[in-house]
Formats: structure tokens, C-alpha cells, sequence
């Protein structure tokens, strides 16, 4: 097989969803790059490029096969990316374009069928787009005698490009996981407990591009700190997607014994979700955010009924999502297996959501029960108390307020 040193490897990011934003296009790709740049921190990256509709991921010239393979790997969990494929940067010459070709399918894994799709962008290269084929197809054909042309549907397609100064070949592709980059979307603060479903659900809204904001209600002094820990990990997890920027953590075991001192037993969890959702608005007017964010999936627990999700939904102004609010638990699972969560979330751990349960909790509150029973604790003092004694830790966000001033301080600039 022919050596690499004189082609440079690129990855390939393609995208669909952007493709469809018009005039805002430019905006949305020029999102999608900073968040490359931000996410991608192996030193054998040289820069991050834009060329014909698509982005280049340039590696450095000795970077190998197998880095090339992990930048695949990690391109491909970055919302925006529709696929994610390697390959090879050359000279405009059709014999490096051969070479590059071969090398190209000799790194895709388990083929039988292949075929050519050759490309140029502009008539000065004097070769057209049916010669290619043609031209390159034939050395292939030599260089894989056991494997099959094959012209609809094949295994594997290798691309050639002709854009500008150079030619591009790839042919080894993976699926992205789609979506919207992150940062196009404003920001949301997301209810994160420790749980399967939350994480899935701060997940599905990066991937549709908000910049998230996680708050997670902890039973301390009442219980351990063991599902602050967890979060952590989670955060630590969903960072690698950019799709956390901060978690606040809010101890409320002490408020939540005082309200199961004197409301009705029946009525606790409604009472507990309300006093979350007035202090997570008030996080997200700090923050700026537009929107509050759920794990909740309709008919799950007791809390998710109809009536108690109303119950809640009351107690703020804010609009709430509920990304998971049509799934059941099965696929929840699934999806938290898919981006990393599940093991983490699996650990049992007490939190505020065990914390006084009712042996009968009631799953459809009526509004006038609910109002007649806040009025036996004085809640509205306590939102701005249980803000003041928030702490948060920062993740890998390139939305994040903090990676922006971290970059200007290292004097970073992004290459459009």
C-alpha cells in the first residue's frame, strides 16, 4: 500500500439540517466550527476550515491512521454533524488522486461493493467529473481485485473532490448524531437530577442547539451527597457533546422537611416540584435562560400525571419543555445507553426525589387543595434563600460564558 506522507488527513463534517436555514446558513456553520474547535482539544489538529458547504478538519501531516479514526469518533457526537468522513487533502494531479484513493478504501473496514463518485467544482481542472470515474475507477478495480463495482447502493462510496487548490478523497464514513449546533438556540436551564431521564433530556435540547444550564436539587443536609457526585460524572459525560455548560447543585433537604411537617401527606411531591421549579426560574432569569427543562414522560411516577404536571407548571411563569413527555421508559434507557449516562444514572443514590415520599401520594392535585396548602410555609421568602446558598461547577461548553473568556484570555481566535 502507498504512504501517507504526502496527502495530509482532514475529516470531512457534513451537514444536513444546515443546509436548510437560508440566509442564516452562514451563522449556523460558523457556530458549528467554534464548537469543532472547542470540543476537539488533540494536539495533532492543525486548524479547523470551510470549504464548498462543508468543514475540513485539517490534521497534521504526520498524524495517523488511528488518530484519524478517534477524530471520527469524536466529530460524529458533536450536534450539527450529519456524517463524518476521513480522508485525504492532495494536489490537483490525477495520479495523487489514485493514490489517495486506494489508501482511502484500504482503511474502510468489512466491503464487498464500491463504487467512485468523482466531482469537480469548477472547469479548470481539466479532467471532468465521468473521466474521473472512469480514470480512477480502473486503478481500484486493479488494486481490489476480490471486491465488486457496484453502481446503486454500495457498501462504500469514494469520494473525489476537485474545490479550488486541491483535490478530496475520502471514503471511510460514520453517521453523525445530527441536530443543530449548539449556541443557535438560546439558552434553557435543565432540572438534572442523578436519575436515567433528565440527562436524555438535557442531551435531546443540545442536540436541537440550546446552550444548557443544569440545576440539581439535592437532599443535603437530609441525605448524603452521593447524587451531587453523580451529576458530576454526568456532566462530565455530556461535556464531551458540549452539551452542558454549568451545574448549579441547590441543597433543599431542610425546606423539604418543613413542608412535610404541615401540608397534607398526599400533596408532598407536588409541594417539593413547585419549590424547584420557582428556584430553577429564578436560576434561569440569573442565567438569562429562556425556557426550564424536564426529564418528565406523561403517566411515568405520580408527579408526571396530567393533573400534577399542571399543578406544577403553575407555579412559574417560565415556559417549561418536556422532551421526553411521549416516551416510555424502554426507549429513555436506550438513549441513555447511546450518549454514556446510563451506568452513571444506574447507581442508586438518595436525593431530594426519595426524600419524605408519601406512602400515598396524590396523582391528580387539585389547584385549590395545592394553593390552600402553600399557604401554610412561607415559600416566598425562600426562593431568594435557597438561591443565595447555590454553588456550580463549569463544564466544556464552547457557548459557555466561561470557555468564551477563557479563550480571549489565551488569545484564541477561530479560523472561519
Amino acid at each position: 500500500m502507498a504512504q501517507t506522507h504526502d496527502f495530509q488527513r482532514i475529516c470531512f463534517v457534513h451537514y444536513h439540517e444546515l443546509g436548510l436555514k437560508g440566509k442564516n446558513r452562514s451563522t449556523f456553520e460558523r457556530q458549528l466550527m467554534r464548537n469543532i474547535e472547542g470540543l476537539i482539544t488533540d494536539n495533532f489538529v492543525e486548524h479547523v476550515g470551510r470549504i464548498s458547504g462543508r468543514i475540513v478538519v485539517y490534521l497534521q501531516p504526520d498524524a495517523t491512521y488511528q488518530q484519524a479514526e478517534d477524530l471520527l469518533t469524536q466529530l460524529s457526537m458533536i450536534p450539527g454533524t450529519a456524517r463524518v468522513s476521513a480522508g485525504f487533502q492532495v494536489g490537483r494531479n490525477i495520479n495523487s488522486m489514485i493514490e489517495a484513493a486506494k489508501i482511502a478504501l484500504h482503511e474502510v473496514d468489512d466491503f464487498y461493493t464500491w463504487k467512485v463518485q468523482a466531482r469537480r467544482a469548477h472547469t479548470d481542472f481539466e479532467i471532468n467529473s465521468m473521466d474521473m470515474n472512469a480514470i480512477i475507477g480502473e486503478a481500484l478495480v486493479n488494486e481490489f481485485p476480490d471486491k465488486k463495482v457496484k453502481m446503486k447502493n454500495p457498501d462504500v462510496e469514494v469520494r473525489v473532490e476537485v474545490v479550488q487548490a486541491h483535490a478530496y478523497i475520502f471514503a471511510r464514513s460514520i453517521q453523525g448524531i445530527g441536530g443543530l449546533p449548539v449556541g443557535t438556540a438560546g439558552k434553557v436551564v435543565c432540572l438534572l437530577s442523578s436519575g436515567i431521564d433528565s440527562p436524555v433530556a438535557m442531551w435531546r435540547m443540545a442536540r436541537r442547539g440550546a446552550t444548557c444550564i443544569g440545576v440539581h436539587f439535592s437532599g443535603r443536609p437530609m441525605t448524603q451527597a452521593t447524587s451531587e457526585y453523580l451529576v458530576d460524572d454526568i456532566g462530565h459525560v455530556l461535556e464531551k457533546f458540549g452539551a452542558v455548560a454549568r451545574i448549579y447543585i441547590v441543597p433543599i433537604g431542610e425546606y423539604q422537611r418543613e413542608i412535610a411537617a404541615c401540608v397534607p401527606q398526599g400533596l408532598r411531591v407536588v409541594m417539593y416540584r413547585r419549590l424547584m421549579m420557582r428556584v430553577a426560574e429564578k436560576i434561569a432569569h440569573m442565567e438569562g435562560a429562556k425556557a426550564l427543562v424536564t426529564g418528565e414522560s406523561l403517566g411515568q411516577v405520580a408527579s408526571q400525571t396530567l393533573d400534577n404536571l399542571a399543578a406544577t407548571h403553575e407555579a412559574v411563569d417560565m415556559q417549561i419543555l418536556r422532551p421526553l413527555i411521549g416516551n416510555d421508559k424502554l426507549e429513555i434507557i436506550a438513549e441513555a445507553q447511546r450518549i454514556g449516562t446510563f451506568d452513571i444514572s444506574n447507581n442508586p443514590a438518595p436525593d431530594c426525589c426519595t426524600l419524605f415520599m408519601p406512602r400515598n401520594p396524590e396523582t391528580h392535585a387539585k389547584m385549590p387543595e395545592v394553593l390552600e396548602a402553600e399557604k401554610l410555609y412561607d415559600w416566598k421568602s425562600w426562593i431568594d434563600e435557597i438561591a443565595s446558598e447555590v454553588t456550580y461547577t463549569e463544564y466544556n461548553c464552547p457557548t459557555s460564558y466561561a470557555y468564551r473568556n477563557r479563550i480571549r484570555s489565551q488569545g484564541h481566535t477561530a479560523q472561519n
